[in-house]
């Protein structure tokens, strides 16, 4: 069985996008699967979709036009047997695309880690129920893949992040300093020519680290936005200032009911909120006065997230053990600059190496 809901669970009285907005998606995701995925039509490609909500199936009908030989899958019409069925007839280097209105789980699969188990290439865009009016448009310019942008840019930021000896996020008002070197890098710009997966969660758009030594960061920072106990991107009225001492929130100015909540919810289970995660997000079309609700989607942003709480896949810590901790929270700073060791790379809200 599927946990996900049926058919007479899909609201028919949602307006779809307008016609443009499909047009839009069509043209990005062409890219993506030319550019990104190298994809031809000497590899299969299955599309599995539901129509729960305007976005699915405004996604659904770009990847119709992009894909023409590929074969369509109503997740909502068809047995879990059947789609599996299906998707185990893939040979390596094949295309699996996921449009899912919240997430797709058939018994206990997580499909997008099975898919790439067998080699296969793998697109998938969760939870889009979350993007509401504006966002849906919002999402569709995130889908945009500037190949020059994204691996230029990542790439330099990733020389930079691993040679630097230490780095400070302005926040306007207060600074959080890493007094220490950064763990090598990571990226997320479509480039996956050294990678062993081809593709995850889309939109894309990120180059993220954090400090070797967690103890090494400290300081002050200012959030605009978090990710709250829904999942979803809660927005305060003032930002709000985290007080950083080792590596570790002690104290917040201005805080609201919600994110006390969350600093008790990592309290009660990690014992303290440690800052681990450094993100750079890298994607133009959220900011942060374009946001979405859904925080999955939003981390990309173009600006610095950090995340909160000891989990962290990742990247190992000698006193965390792999596994242990249970909180991963994005938090998203006000950011007037960054610097790796005495360099400007982040003003006037862009990246600038």
């Amino acid at each position: 069985m599927t946990t996900s809901t049926s058919n007479t669970d899909i609201d028919h009285s949602l307006e779809p996008l307008p016609a443009f907005a499909v047009t839009m998606a069509e043209h990005h995701l062409r890219d993506v699967l030319q550019l990104a995925f190298e994809h031809t039509d000497q590899h299969q490609a299955i599309v599995v979709y539901d129509q729960r909500c305007p976005l699915a199936v405004a996604l659904t009908s770009a990847y119709r036009a992009c894909l023409p030989a590929a074969r369509f899958i109503d997740f909502d019409a068809e047995t879990p047997e059947l789609i599996l069925a299906t998707l185990n007839n893939l040979q390596a280097s094949d295309l699996a695309v996921l449009i899912q209105s919240t997430n797709f789980r058939l018994e206990a699969y997580r499909l997008r880690v099975e898919l790439f188990k067998r080699g296969l290439k793998v697109i998938e865009h969760p939870h889009l129920a979350r993007m509401e009016g504006d966002e849906n448009l919002y999402y569709i310019e995130s889908l945009a893949y500037d190949a020059n942008y994204y691996r230029g840019t990542g790439n330099a930021l990733k020389q930079k992040i691993d040679s630097a000896r230490g780095g400070i996020v302005d926040s306007g008002g207060a600074e959080l300093i890493f007094s220490g070197r950064f763990e090598p890098a990571k990226l997320n710009v479509g480039d996956y020519r050294q990678m062993n997966n081809v593709g995850g969660q889309f939109p894309i758009g990120e180059v993220f680290t954090e400090s070797v030594a967690l103890e090494d960061v400290y300081g002050q920072i200012r959030i605009f936005a978090f990710g709250d106990t829904t999942f979803t991107v809660n927005r305060p009225e003032q930002p709000i200032t985290l007080i950083v001492e080792k590596g570790q929130v002690v104290d917040t100015i201005n805080s609201t009911p919600e994110f006390d909540q969350v600093l008790a919810n990592i309290r009660a289970d990690d014992s303290v909120v440690w800052v681990r995660e450094l993100g750079f997000g890298m994607n133009k079309a959220f900011s942060k006065d374009k946001t979405v609700r859904d925080i999955g989607t939003y981390e990309r942003m173009c600006g610095v997230h950090l995340s909160l709480g000891a989990k962290h896949g990742s990247y190992a810590k000698p006193h965390i053990k792999r596994g242990e901790g249970r909180h991963h929270v994005d938090v998203f700073a006000v950011t007037e600059a960054v610097k790796l060791d005495d360099e400007v790379v982040y003003r006037n809200g862009a990246w600038v190496v």
